[in-house]
């Protein structure tokens, strides 16, 4: 395998410190000034800043702290909007202006960088992709939610070594686990990376990819180090061959009555809330989609059979909440409605119970790590 491990460095002076760039690069994007983001980090860049320094320890942690002070309610979700939308502009303009350093060589091992179809969340994927090139690796990088016959025909096509496959909702659990699986029978290891698959990757490790990775530097590290490979020839299969639990059908029929589930669920609660009746379109609209989020995350959770993965969605959502001084028990009549429609469904009966014990632990809004995920 090609030693992708001689990238690119520079000394470093003082002005190039990464604690320093990221409150210059925090505070530009906080006002959504895009020439004073880039001027912070080219200055990093030409104190002698290693790119891929910048790119994982000044330009990441701002866009995650972007995340937690939209979750905190101190930046709007215009702010963060506009915030990501520069981050993303900076990676490019620092890939254009730093590329020339660190071309791919003849012979330079391939690799697919993809975000799971239905994941809008591009910036880590494109993070993992930057650092790659930057260390020698040929990257295809295909960008936010690649359906899974467009990721293969790509795959037949090219002939990566492997297929970083790149998620931050836990919604698109099922969805990853068709694509690993068909990455896999078409011949092609997976790695897994982004908070959709746990902390500490279990869904990874549960959905069958060949590796996980906690970042990007850890992905890049996994991927220059022993080379993936397949235990064996694999074929395409159901899910319930890796997931026994879901013969009991649970996951299949919440899944596809989400829309009624959703429907009643709002009709339980005009009945229970008559205020809710004078509510704006804008209103009922905000209500019906916390409702669907609570569902998605429900099926997932069914589909994965984690109870921890709703319970973490549903405290979470709490204190989002909570942080914009709405109280946390509001959610309690959401999930007892869903309670009384899926009182049939024992392993969703227990989720449901899980997550109103769970409610009662919520003091104080906190940074999502579980990838539960925020409103497009």
């Amino acid at each position: 395998m090609t030693d992708h491990t001689d990238h690119a460095s520079t000394v470093a002076g003082p002005a190039a410190d990464p604690h320093a760039a990221r409150e210059r690069l925090w505070d530009a994007v906080r006002e959504g000034d895009e020439y004073a983001a880039s001027k912070a980090v080219f200055a990093a860049l030409d104190a002698g800043a290693d790119p891929e320094a910048v790119l994982l320890d000044v330009i990441a942690p701002v866009q995650r702290k972007v995340g937690t002070e939209w979750a905190a309610d101190r930046i709007t979700v215009a702010q963060e909007h506009a915030a990501t939308a520069i981050n993303e502009r900076i990676i490019a303009a620092l890939a254009h202006r730093v590329r020339g350093r660190a071309r791919p060589v003849a012979g330079a091992d391939r690799v697919t960088v993809a975000c799971v179809d239905g994941e809008w969340h591009a910036l880590p994927a494109r993070l993992l992709a930057e650092v790659l090139a930057l260390r020698g690796w040929q990257v295809d990088f295909l960008g936010a939610q690649v359906p899974v016959p467009h990721l293969i025909a790509h795959l037949h096509r090219t002939g990566p070594c492997a297929v970083a496959l790149s998620s931050s909702i836990s919604t698109r659990l099922p969805t990853a686990h068709a694509a690993i699986t068909a990455c896999q029978a078409a011949g092609t290891p997976v790695l897994a990376g982004g908070a959709a698959f746990g902390s500490d990757g279990r869904y990874a490790r549960l959905l069958g990819a060949d590796a996980w990775a906690p970042d990007a530097r850890a992905a890049a590290d996994r991927l220059s180090g022993e080379a993936l490979t397949l235990p064996g020839p694999r074929t395409a299969h159901h899910p319930v061959d890796d997931l026994p639990h879901l013969a009991d059908q649970e996951y299949t029929m919440v899944s596809r009555t989400a829309p009624r589930l959703v429907g009643e669920t709002m009709a339980g609660l005009e009945e229970r809330f008559p205020a809710m009746r004078g509510y704006t379109e804008r209103q009922r609209l905000h209500t019906a989609e916390d409702v669907a989020h609570i569902v998605d995350f429900l099926s997932t959770a069914l589909y994965v059979d984690d109870e921890e993965l709703f319970t973490g969605f549903m405290t979470w959502t709490a204190q989002i909440l909570t942080a914009r001084g709405v109280p946390a028990h509001s959610l309690h009549p959401a999930l007892d409605l869903l309670a009384g429609q899926l009182k049939d469904f024992p392993r969703a009966t227990r989720l449901l119970e899980g997550a109103r014990r769970a409610l009662g632990t919520v003091s104080a809004p906190a940074p999502d790590p579980t990838g539960h995920g925020k409103p497009e």
